[in-house]
């Protein structure tokens, strides 16, 4: 566990929660240390239950919070070195399996299925993060980040690219481009509405989806890029990388939530009422108390 250092931060974080807190946040709410001694903790999925998978890439697992009593434990080893994670509809958890640049779907007994392995015969840059629409269409952000597994050195695409596998798992398109570095990628509940983090180039974008899935109306939502995302009930988007940046659906920002780590990966709502905010950072993972509560 931390030194009595993070303990002294994290009673730092309580007092500026409190100080700052804009209603989002539960009264009395205190950051909370759930576990540490991870690697690299990232791609936070909320269950339908209520728990959270994550992802510790380095030591290629994925490890599952149990919301009821607020353990921790490893899901599945080796995990294809998988990055985000995303549940569909059907309870199949998702991954972007960076070890062979591929997206994942692995079932409930741990069964995968490859569903995407490459875009025109070339292999993708790396799926890095992933949404469901309401339809069961995927999107995910394809960025670059070259990683001590791969055999190859040379993307074979140069572009960055946000991609959308159809419902029906037949077609893979291009649906946004234009890229430094996509990375976080969250849509609205009614699938209407779609952000994408260019962490690279500092902005976040959102577009209107369009019946077919495509993507239009780029519009800038703010200045700030992001590794991972979430949105609550009110609308509010959740940026990740200095702690938590909250920012209202106007593109306003509304709060800050402290971190006591160097870097906050990922973020996303877990627990049976979807009222407890789950954060990945280095090499731990947080929860905090909330008013607001996740949507699916």
């Amino acid at each position: 566990m931390k030194t009595s250092l993070a303990l002294l931060l994290l009673l730092t974080t309580f007092i500026s929660c409190e100080a700052q807190n804009p209603g989002i946040i539960a009264k009395g709410a205190q950051l909370t240390l759930v576990a540490d001694g991870y690697d690299f903790t990232e791609g936070p999925a909320v269950a339908a239950n209520g728990d959270v998978y994550f992802t510790d890439q380095p030591n290629d697992r994925i490890v599952k919070w149990n919301a009821a009593d607020n353990s921790v434990t490893d899901w599945m080893k080796p995990s294809g070195r998988s990055n985000g994670l995303y549940f569909d509809h059907m309870g199949n958890l998702l991954s972007c399996a960076d070890e062979k640049n591929e997206l994942w779907q692995i079932d409930p007994e741990k069964k995968v299925t490859v569903l995407v392995d490459n875009f025109e015969g070339k292999c993708l840059g790396g799926p890095n993060d992933l949404w469901v629409d309401p339809k069961g269409g995927i999107y995910f952000t394809d960025p670059l980040y070259e990683r001590p597994w791969w055999n190859h050195t040379e993307p074979q695409i140069p572009e960055r690219r946000v991609y959308y596998i159809s419902p029906d798992k037949r077609e893979l398109t291009i649906v946004a481009e234009g890229f430094v570095m996509p990375n976080g990628i969250i849509g609205s509940a009614d699938g209407k509405t779609l952000y994408i983090a260019d962490i690279k180039d500092g902005k976040t974008y959102v577009y209107a989806v369009n019946e077919d899935g495509s993507l239009s109306d780029r519009t800038l939502f703010c200045e700030l890029g992001s590794d991972g995302m979430t949105l609550d009930n009110q609308g509010n988007v959740y940026l990740t990388g200095d702690g938590v940046t909250v920012f209202d659906k106007n593109g306003k920002q509304i709060h800050h939530i402290q971190v006591p780590e160097k870097w906050t990966a990922n973020v996303t709502f877990g627990g049976l009422d979807q009222k407890t905010l789950f954060i990945t950072a280095m090499d731990s993972v947080y929860t905090l108390a909330m008013n607001v509560h996740g949507v699916r």
